[in-house]
């Protein structure tokens, strides 16, 4: 690595990124185009932002926790248990969107199985049936896969955990809930927000299972996007002014994590020093 440097790094973040930002940035500011003119005067557009912001923030957080919680559980199993549940962990990351889609459609669906179960006991199925298609929906089964991305992540900070300051606190006569809040919670606070910042950026920038599950009938970004160049759609200026916008968002909220774990860490470089 010393030989090469960061040039293999550099080299593919210029053909992967770097490139077509280029391309996408003068067709977006096209002066015959105005297509942000167009997209910011366009009330679906606002809500696509909105539905988009509203799916980070649920898939983001019910994947945080979630994750969050199993990351501690982990940390406390013997080696042999702890492989065993990350190799199961894993295997979510391993399906494609489509095939969770799919999954999904056939457990909550109008005609899926949890969808019958609970006709049975009364409900309706055209309403329960309908909700996996909403946000909220798209939510729940875009957590199937990001939970154990966010518990993988967060595995080493717990597993890492210093408890000594922690025992020192109880000895010393706090509560636990007093030693939570003024020794771990510090701690970990930073890393689990920055895991939910990328978690809900990456939310907020797929579109694959929101495309097996809900087709364009959901309206997000992304698919608002795919909608402009597909089905005979070749409103390029448009798509490119989206796709600008949704990285500014996703930028910002991964920015926003980053911010706050880089303070974090010079604060704890401060104290060490």
């Amino acid at each position: 690595m010393r030989r090469f440097g960061a040039w293999p790094a550099w080299i593919f973040l210029a053909l992967f990124f770097l490139a077509p930002l280029a391309a996408l940035i003068p067709e977006a500011f096209d002066r015959q185009s105005s297509a942000f003119g167009r997209i910011f005067a366009d009330a679906q557009f606002w809500n696509a932002v909105r539905n988009t912001i509203v799916l980070g923030l649920v898939s983001g957080t019910l994947s945080t926790v979630v994750g969050t919680l199993i990351a501690v559980e982990l940390a406390r199993q013997p080696e042999h248990r702890r492989q065993g549940l990350m190799t199961l962990l894993g295997l979510p990351l391993a399906f494609s969107g489509l095939v969770i889609a799919y999954g999904f459609i056939l457990a909550f669906g109008r005609a899926g199985f949890v969808t019958q179960l609970l006709a049975m006991l009364g409900a309706d199925p055209a309403i329960v049936g309908s909700w996996i298609y909403s946000v909220w929906g798209l939510g729940l089964a875009y957590a199937y896969y990001l939970i154990p991305r966010v518990a993988l992540s967060l595995y080493p900070v717990f597993a890492n955990f210093d408890r000594r300051p922690l025992l020192a606190a109880r000895t010393l006569g706090a509560t636990r809930g007093q030693a939570f809040i003024d020794i771990v919670l510090p701690e970990i606070a930073p890393s689990v927000f920055s895991c939910a910042c990328l978690i809900a950026a990456l939310a907020m920038g797929t579109y694959g299972t929101a495309l097996a599950l809900a087709g364009t009938q959901l309206n997000i970004l992304p698919l608002m996007l795919l909608a402009k160049i597909s089905d005979g759609g070749s409103d390029f200026a448009g798509a490119a002014a989206i796709s600008l916008v949704l990285m500014v968002i996703c930028v910002i909220v991964m920015g926003t994590g980053d911010v706050l774990a880089s303070r974090r860490e010079k604060q704890v470089g401060a104290i060490d020093r």
